[in-house]
């Protein structure tokens, strides 16, 4: 059930965990299923009542998921609120229908979140981290993690429960490669010398002012708890330092190169081969006194695999081999071929190709690296202690971060005006307006209405907090500024206007009885004749073809006529003349099984989704907040 989580969380399957426990853990949607508030309920869902912390909550994780997409604020959170009704939907019902995901599944799900992980292996101290910046305990968040694990579950179920036919594949391939021969005109945008008068411009210009906003700014001042100012403040003495280079030496250490070949006199069931063989091998090692021994190997060596390769084993390694043979293939010296050394598979002869011996780097020449590793893994419990003081205070104290300085020692920074576009300065990895995170908190509700923002995490080793010193709300620029940007849209409105006119003209010529040819007669135009036109065709715009196929077939000898409007704002009449249905290729049989896989994924999918709208209408929904319905 979470193969799909654990490989990256990709596809259609994880959307739930995604959003309830996506990295930084916003946790909303799951977050109310323990505990509640008691202000006034924004929205219900049968018995389950949301508050605005949910609702914040949602809108947080929204808009981190969504970071530099242009989408209306007020937009946003109606979404986020529908987000959290569809979610708890689900898990009434699956709660209903008893599905249960044991502690055990859950905790093993945590354990192997990439996030929670560091070098590959469980990191206890940055959950420990995570659950304290949430003011979580660890009992919660495994309660929250089962419920996702139910709802993803049900999910699943439905959707790996649908298949496709081949009679679904057949249809498939039929319209896929059906083709059109069609008629194409098209009409550019006019040229027009009129300008616009003063009053249109002023009337655009009232009527659209939100086009012409400025942007929304804020000016914000915030303490940060970096690891790595912390660590400076470490002072390591020099025997700290060579315990710690004694305990990471294996990172200073590049290990031997050696490379071997060996001869095999291998054993048969013979119950004097033993001998026998160790008489070959004994031959064998006199005879390199005159032949090499490569060549040796390729003769008389029983391992025909290698034997081809005039012995060679390749890299040593320890651990792949009998212990008797690899104690003497590690003692050899470069060029030494060994005395037959007696394995289970028979007698070696074994001598080494290459060697490079191994290094370690002195303390001297680690030292400053090694200080400040060391002064790092020192200031980490201080880290992990003073990051869950700033949690606590941050919240108890929300309208001032003077406690933060004066408790914790941290240095208050101001920044100047900024807006929500997000500007990275790759030459300064330091500045907190390069992080979306960072932009997000600053413009949120909570931040706008003078609030303290929640501690953020830059990373695994930075926390900032921050509050708003100024705002500065979006106001309609000028006329005088925009008036170049109003004179040119204007222009062009009148000009696909003119277009629009000038295509609909022909295109009811021809649905009067006239060829496309005598429509355009005296106007200048070109008819572009195609014809078996596919729906990979590029030699026209997408949309275009797009219109021509998504057009209804021409039907009792009569022509299908469209207009379309090209990306420049020119439109396109389209003649569908013929349509010829697609037949299965050679290239596609090749494909059948993935389209049967995909097929099956959308018709699971609409299935789901069926299913979704189903338990929503036998669910009693409200609206408690009047703005949100």
């Amino acid at each position: 059930m979470l193969l799909k989580i654990r490989e990256k969380s990709k596809g259609v399957f994880s959307w739930i965990i995604l959003i309830l426990i996506c990295v930084p853990f916003a946790l909303w949607g799951i977050q109310n299923y323990v505990g509640g508030g008691t202000e006034a309920a924004v929205a219900s869902v049968g018995d389950k009542d949301f508050y605005q912390e949910d609702l914040n909550r949602a809108y947080s994780q929204y808009s981190q998921n969504l970071a530099g997409m242009d989408i209306d604020e007020s937009s946003l959170k109606k979404q986020a609120l529908e987000k959290l009704i569809q979610d708890e939907v689900l898990f009434q019902h699956v709660e209903n229908e008893g599905l249960v995901v044991a502690d055990s599944s859950a905790k093993k799900f945590i354990k192997e979140l990439e996030y929670f992980q560091t070098d590959g292996k469980f990191d206890k101290k940055q959950y420990k981290t995570l659950l304290a910046s949430q003011r979580l305990s660890s009992g919660e968040f495994v309660n929250r993690i089962k419920k996702a694990l139910m709802m993803e579950q049900f999910q699943r179920t439905v959707i790996e429960s649908s298949f496709a036919t081949d009679a679904d594949i057949e249809n498939f391939f039929k319209i896929q490669n059906q083709t059109r021969d069609v008629e194409l005109v098209s009409v550019a945008l006019p040229q027009l010398k009129e300008q616009p008068s003063a009053d249109e411009i002023q009337a655009y210009y009232q009527k659209n002012k939100n086009m012409f906003l400025t942007e929304e700014q804020v000016s914000v001042e915030y303490v940060e708890l970096s690891l790595d100012e912390l660590a400076k403040k470490e002072e390591p003495t020099s025997e700290q330092l060579k315990t710690y280079y004694d305990e990471q030496k294996e990172q200073y250490t590049t290990k031997e190169r050696r490379k071997i070949s060996h001869i095999l006199f291998a054993f048969t069931k013979d119950s004097d081969d033993d001998k026998v063989q160790l008489e070959k091998a004994l031959k064998a090692k006199e005879a390199l006194q005159n032949t090499e021994f490569s060549v040796l190997a390729k003769e008389l060596s029983d391992d025909k695999l290698t034997a081809a390769k005039g012995g060679d084993l390749g890299l040593f390694n320890i651990g792949v081999m009998e212990k008797a043979f690899e104690d003497v293939a590690s003692s050899l010296e470069l060029g030494e071929v060994s005395e037959p050394v007696k394995s289970g598979f028979g007698y070696h002869l074994i001598k080494v190709t290459e060697l490079k011996a191994g290094t370690v780097k002195s303390f001297d020449s680690v030292k400053d690296e090694l200080a400040v590793a060391f002064q790092r893994s020192l200031a980490e419990n201080t880290f992990y202690e003073m990051g869950e003081s700033l949690t606590e205070m941050s919240y108890e104290n929300p309208d001032s971060l003077k406690i933060l300085t004066d408790e914790l020692g941290l240095a208050v920074k101001k920044t100047s005006l900024f807006d929500k576009k997000i500007k990275p300065d790759s030459s300064d990895k330091l500045n907190i307006l390069n992080e979306p995170a960072i932009i997000d908190a600053a413009f949120s509700e909570d931040v706008l209405k003078g609030n303290n923002s929640q501690p953020i995490e830059i990373g695994t080793d930075r926390l900032v907090v921050l509050r708003m010193i100024e705002h500065q709300e979006a106001k309609a620029k000028e006329l005088e500024k925009v008036k170049p940007m109003i004179v040119a849209t204007l222009l062009k409105e009148k000009a696909k206007k003119a277009a629009l006119e000038k295509a609909e003209a022909i295109k009811n010529s021809i649905l009067s009885g006239k060829t496309m040819q005598a429509a355009i007669e005296g106007q200048g135009l070109k008819v572009k004749k195609i014809s078996t036109l596919t729906r990979s065709n590029r030699d026209i715009a997408w949309q275009v073809n797009q219109g021509i196929f998504k057009a209804a077939k021409p039907i009792k000898g009569k022509t299908t006529v469209l207009t379309v409007e090209e990306p420049s704002g020119a439109q396109t009449v389209v003649n569908i003349v013929a349509v010829k249905e697609g037949v299965m290729t050679k290239d596609d049989k090749s494909k059948v099984e993935l389209a049967k896989t995909n097929m099956a994924k959308a018709f699971g999918q609409s299935e789901f989704t069926s299913i979704m709208e189903s338990l929503r209408n036998n669910t009693e929904i409200k609206f408690k907040a009047p703005e949100l319905n």
